[in-house]
């Protein structure tokens, strides 16, 4: 079995817009491509928009607040599946602009545009094992605030994530995981020996929370990002997901109204 040995974290966090976006143009908010009737029809759609697209939350605070009630409406069984019909899609077929940015994990158990009840155009979403970062996560992370306003990012992170716990017994025992997974399991190494420093009843968990407010202080604290949220104008949150209740836990940085 190999290690597969990872930049340094500050690195990782802090890699480049440039080529991050150079790579996913092909995906960009907006797409000059298709037929005159097919651009006729996209606006004839937003001429008409939603009462739910009109009301695109533009701040962090409104945003964040979306989020929670979306949550909220998850936690009860209350759902409204907002923006998930053929009017929503044709609305956001030619120009895209996602309040939020979710970087979570893969777990099949943790899907974010149900448990925050969003729909079509909402979210940009980014899953990683672990939700661990390297360059080109981070550039995806960064694409939304930087081309497209989005006001918010939530670091996602979970109960009983098997990605943590994996990583957890491969530090500690010192037996690297096998092929790329080691690579998840260095990138985690930071909250592995912050959590190593201290006793805890369940230190898999502690780790898992002491990881997601590492990612969302580093994101927060990034070069692309910090000069927006010094403005006001991007919040960066990390949060935790419980399997049990479906309710998110805010851990840090909620903005303020």
């Amino acid at each position: 079995m190999g290690s597969v040995s990872l930049p340094q974290r500050r690195a990782i966090l802090t890699g480049g817009l440039v080529a991050s976006v150079a790579v996913i143009t092909g995906c960009s908010s907006k797409t000059d491509s298709g037929s005159a009737e097919q651009k006729t029809t996209a606006v004839g759609a937003a001429s008409t928009p939603s009462a739910a697209a009109a009301a695109r939350p533009d701040s962090p605070w409104s945003a964040f607040a979306r989020l929670m009630e979306g949550n909220k409406r998850w936690v009860d069984g209350s759902l409204q599946h907002p923006d998930r019909d053929p009017g929503r899609r044709q609305f956001v077929a030619q120009e895209q602009k996602p309040y939020g940015v979710i970087l979570s994990c893969i777990d099949s158990r943790v899907p974010p545009e149900l448990l925050f009840d969003t729909g079509i155009g909402d979210l940009f979403v980014m899953r990683t094992g672990g939700q661990v970062v390297a360059p080109v996560v981070t550039g995806s992370v960064e694409y939304g605030p930087m081309t497209a306003g989005t006001p918010l990012i939530v670091v996602l992170g979970h109960q009983r994530c098997g990605a943590v716990k994996a990583a957890h017994k491969a530090l500690k025992d010192d037996k690297p995981l096998p092929g790329n997974l080691q690579s998840i399991a260095e990138a985690l190494r930071p909250a592995y020996q912050e959590v190593a420093k201290q006793k805890h009843s369940d230190p898999v968990d502690a780790m898992t929370r002491v990881h997601i407010k590492q990612t969302a202080g580093d994101l927060r604290t990034n070069p692309d990002l910090a000069p927006l949220v010094k403005k006001g104008d991007l919040a960066v949150v990390s949060a935790y997901y419980s399997l049990d209740t479906g309710r998110v836990e805010v851990l840090t940085g909620a903005p303020s109204a």
